[in-house]
């Protein structure tokens, strides 16, 4: 049987060696059948791959990022060296148009990109079914630090879901019965922003969305980051930073 872990953003290499051999001990137990799930923010598909005009056609590197293309080559394989498969959302971190512009592929179920073999994608508005656990995931979020960034080099609008993604995800949860078993998210709904102190505390399409379809849908618990906090609000919603947390069915 799948073990399965969930942490907070990494941020390409930044926050990453939380989930080294020495920080995360469980690594030597783990195989490939394993998955560690990242909620957002994971920061490795920003400056492009060393082969990007030929794995990514049609993208065009920002001329801010081309004297390091190449850079997310290392963590990529980092990654991938791993015992286990990595998981991930998008965050409000993330270079959305390269992340775009990787194949497309279905997966337990829902659409992933593949970035590396192991090292996969999970979709916004989609519900994976792996090792029979259910997976619900909406990636995005909405930037506190516009200001401070710059338009297609490291702020992209697509952050925020569109109205197709939107959909999507009600589609896709109208399939399953608005029934899963974990809800993975970047942001969360608005109801929760209420429950700690954090600098992302305006609400905004993405934060009301979650809410709304909090009270229609049936799970057991709700992991999302973005805040950087380590904090359980209450016994069905969990922030995620720096801890790595296993989830065990009772």
């Amino acid at each position: 049987m799948s073990r399965f872990f969930i942490t907070g953003d990494t941020h390409g290499e930044i926050d990453a060696k939380k989930l080294n051999n020495k920080n995360f001990c469980e690594h030597s137990e783990l195989t490939k059948d394993d998955y560690v799930i990242i909620a957002g923010d994971f920061g490795c598909c920003w400056y492009g791959d060393k082969n990007i005009e030929i794995t990514n056609p049609g993208y065009e590197v920002p001329p801010r990022h081309r004297t390091r293309v190449g850079k997310d080559y290392y963590m990529l394989d980092w990654y991938q060296s791993k015992n286990f498969t990595t998981l991930f959302i998008d965050g409000n971190h993330e270079n959305h148009k390269l992340l775009n512009t990787y194949p497309v592929e279905e997966w337990n179920g829902g659409l992933v990109h593949r970035i590396r073999p192991t090292v996969l994608h999970l979709m916004r508005g989609q519900v994976y079914t792996i090792d029979g656990k259910k997976f619900f995931t909406m990636g995005g979020a909405k930037s506190s630090d516009i200001e401070r960034r710059t338009p297609d080099a490291s702020w992209w609008e697509e952050e925020l879901p569109s109205e197709k993604e939107i959909q999507t995800a009600i589609d896709n949860l109208g399939k399953h019965n608005w029934k899963v078993d974990y809800v993975i998210t970047h942001c969360c709904g608005n109801s929760m922003l209420n429950k700690f102190d954090t600098r992302h505390y305006k609400t905004d399409v993405l934060t009301d969305f979650l809410e709304e379809i909090e009270q229609k849908l049936d799970y057991k618990m709700w992991y999302f980051g973005h805040h950087h906090i380590d904090e359980q609000l209450d016994d069905k919603h969990k922030a995620l930073y720096r801890d790595i947390v296993e989830i065990i069915d009772e």
